[in-house]
């Protein structure tokens, strides 16, 4: 039999506040066509449908209408509930869906009553187990600890305990959305070790002949048996150099595994550059990057003047920017700053700030003129009110504070 691996759709979610939705429509179309053209048996969504667990009217418009397209496929298609999604929302109907060959799992109750599949060789008992919070299941799957590793094997339990009750040689499938140790996990993932320590073994899934994982966004093979399909789309520049992709598994009568990746369509590569402002807008080895999304790390000593616009004038989609100065020889000590402003004085003070915040490029003579005169108003104004019975400063800003501003704007 041939199964479609996917997980982590999470409709809805935008990269960097661009919206994704156009791009996770494109990747629906995608997986509609691949299983017509693969001659796909089923289809196994692992969690993370959506991005969050109340999403956005579109997102879940979008979804209806891969819901639709699957079951005009009559293509049978197994889901279950992600630590993205709210389990109860998405369950909605479920029993209703069923019947169209959508088989939704997001209760944990459920999780060894199998959607039961068949081919020439025989049956195929594919289980579906929801994110498991540990908190939240510890009492039904009757664990003494709350932890990802004692609910998940308490889970696999029932799983192994339903299949021990099956006509010999049935095969089996689980679909499960875990961290499992060995996978590598990416920035855009949501941590989940709140609920104990996150990491499971790949051994609490032994017995089954393939596991279906979802969570982690980049596709990886954690044992022959045991695989991330990882994301469709990109959601964080940590994903760089992933390859977006779904799983084409062929599961054989005797239980053997047949992988190929199916790669799956992104609207823009990623590209993380990095170097000061001038070796990225003239490197002309960076020309291939133009139309990629960019994350960009400055390392000039000071911040540049007007660095995103002069950036996107080149890379006109790059979403992020970086401030990470390279310091010299002669830049600040590892002394903390609070270490650095002991025994100054305001004028020290105000001098040091400035080279604190331009990474350890002080102020010139004009500026530190302007920042003396700022002081010199500020005394005046503190000795004015004295004079007066009040210790205290105006709340209208000074001329000479704005000049300090300003000429700090002007400087970078």
């Amino acid at each position: 039999m041939r199964f479609l691996h996917t997980s982590d759709w999470h409709l809805g979610r935008s990269l960097h506040r661009v919206p994704m939705l156009s791009a996770q429509a494109t990747f629906l179309d995608r997986l509609i066509s691949t299983v017509h053209e693969r001659e796909v048996d089923a289809v196994l969504v692992a969690g993370d449908i959506y991005d969050r667990a109340v999403p956005p009217l579109a997102a879940v418009e979008l979804f209806d209408d891969a819901l639709h397209r699957l079951a005009a496929a009559s293509v049978p298609t197994v889901m279950i509930s992600g630590n993205h999604d709210s389990a109860r929302r998405l369950g909605v109907g479920a029993g209703l869906i069923d019947r169209a060959g959508i088989h939704l799992r997001t209760d944990p109750a459920g999780c060894a009553t199998p959607v039961l599949l068949e081919d020439a060789a025989g049956q195929i008992a594919c289980y579906g187990l929801p994110y498991l919070e540990p908190a939240l299941v510890k009492d039904e799957f009757r664990t003494a600890a709350a932890r990802h590793e004692a609910v998940l094997a308490a889970a696999m339990d029932r799983v192994r305990a339903d299949l021990a009750g099956r006509p010999d040689g049935t095969r089996s499938i689980v679909l499960a959305h875990a961290f499992v140790a060995g996978g590598q996990p990416s920035d855009s993932e949501r941590d989940i070790t709140v609920g104990g320590v996150a990491a499971v073994p790949a051994g609490v899934f032994h017995g089954v002949d393939y596991v279906a994982l979802g969570h982690l966004h980049g596709c990886q093979t954690i044992t022959d048996r045991v695989r991330y399909s990882g994301s469709p789309l990109p959601y964080s520049f940590s994903e760089v150099h992933h390859r977006k992709t779904m799983w084409l598994i062929d599961l054989g009568a005797q239980g053997e595994i047949h992988a190929e990746r199916i790669d799956t369509p992104v609207p823009r590569p990623l590209a993380r550059l990095r170097g000061t402002l001038d070796e990225l807008l003239t490197d002309e080895s960076l020309d291939r990057h133009a139309e990629a999304f960019v994350e960009a790390t400055l390392t000039d000593a000071s911040r540049p003047a007007d660095p995103m616009a002069r950036l996107t004038r080149r890379f006109p989609h790059t979403l992020s920017l970086v401030f990470e100065p390279e310091r010299g020889p002669d830049g600040p000590t590892a002394r903390s700053y609070a270490e650095r402003l002991k025994g100054r004085g305001d004028q020290q003070i105000a001098e040091d700030f400035v080279a604190h915040v331009r990474a350890g490029q002080g102020p010139d003579e004009q500026e530190r003129a302007v920042l003396s005169g700022a002081f010199d108003d500020i005394r005046a104004a503190v000795a004015a009110h004295d004079s007066g019975g009040v210790r205290t400063v105006p709340r209208q800003s000074n001329p000479g504070r704005k000049t300090v501003a300003s000429a700090g704007e002007a400087t970078g």
